[in-house]
């Protein structure tokens, strides 16, 4: 539950950010006619990502064990890619985040009301097929069967909304550069347990080798039904009895992505180029004057 609320929180606080950017531009610039085809955007890009999810989740259910375990795998792979762009993407455009989108924005309301919605809804869609789909992979490698992950998820992207709130409204203030580390650093971790479930599930599928040459097997140990074993696997989808396969790919992620992410190498070069000092703060953007 903890991992999913964490999903939830992170990416639901990139679109808020995004939204909250976007709207004070507009009511900052006295272009509040412009406020309706961007809440159109948003609404058609939510409605996609929920419709994804949906296709993702029923669709997998009318395939073969086989063919779940081939999907699940390979889908799981395909999010943990996305998820690791998205964290050193975040990380290193943040500080320029907000005259990005004030350059996409001046364009777009240049070109007219379609322009507007296509740049709310790639803005916003983006951040919420990637959610659908990491969300989707983490449900299915816990595969508990109980509604906590989609609590987790519902929790996160509520509490991430109501940041956004206290944002625009200048009631809240955080080093949102330190937030998006620590919270990128957890879900790097969290990413880890979905790709060893996902060689897991291809290992199931035939597609990979070595589903009997477990690395150890504690299971002795840690009951995974128990309170400990369940919180394990939640959070960090935690397996027992892992095979080699999935160790050495665990190890092979986790250990380069999550030093060369906390490392300041790679990063500094962004600093005094196009950077402005106000965005390594607290706030989005400024909220508008009354």
């Amino acid at each position: 539950m903890f991992s999913n609320y964490l999903i939830g929180l992170r990416e639901g606080l990139e679109a808020t950010l995004v939204v909250c950017i976007i709207i004070a531009y507009l009511v900052k610039t006295g272009r509040r006619d412009a406020l309706r085809p961007i809440w159109t955007g948003i609404a058609i890009a939510v409605a996609l990502a929920l419709a994804f999810g949906c296709v993702l989740e029923f669709g997998s259910q009318e395939l073969t064990f086989t063919a779940q375990e081939a999907l699940g795998g390979s889908l799981s792979i395909i999010a943990v890619v996305l998820v690791t762009w998205m964290v050193f993407w975040m990380r290193r455009t943040a500080r320029h985040l907000r005259s990005e989108l004030h350059g996409k924005l001046d364009s777009a309301l240049r070109m007219g009301t379609g322009a507007l919605v296509a740049t709310a809804f790639l803005a916003v869609g983006r951040e919420g097929l990637e959610t659908s789909l990491f969300v989707w992979a983490s449900v299915h490698a816990a595969g508990d069967g109980t509604p906590r992950p989609l609590i987790g998820v519902a929790l996160g992207l509520a509490t991430a909304v109501l940041l956004g709130v206290l944002f625009y409204r200048g009631a809240l203030r955080i080093n949102l550069a330190k937030f998006f580390t620590w919270t990128g650093g957890m879900l790097v971790v969290v990413a880890a347990g979905v790709l060893a479930y996902g060689v897991h599930d291809l290992q199931e599928a035939d597609l990979l080798p070595g589903l009997t040459n477990l690395a150890f097997d504690i299971s002795n140990v840690i009951d995974p039904s128990s309170w400990y074993g369940t919180l394990l696997k939640g959070v960090f989808n935690f397996q027992p009895d892992p095979t080699v396969l999935q160790v050495t790919v665990w190890l092979l992620y986790l250990v380069p992505v999550l030093a060369l992410f906390l490392s300041p190498v790679g990063f500094a070069s962004g600093k005094g180029k196009g950077t402005e000092p106000d965005e390594q703060g607290s706030r989005p953007a400024e909220a508008p004057q009354s």
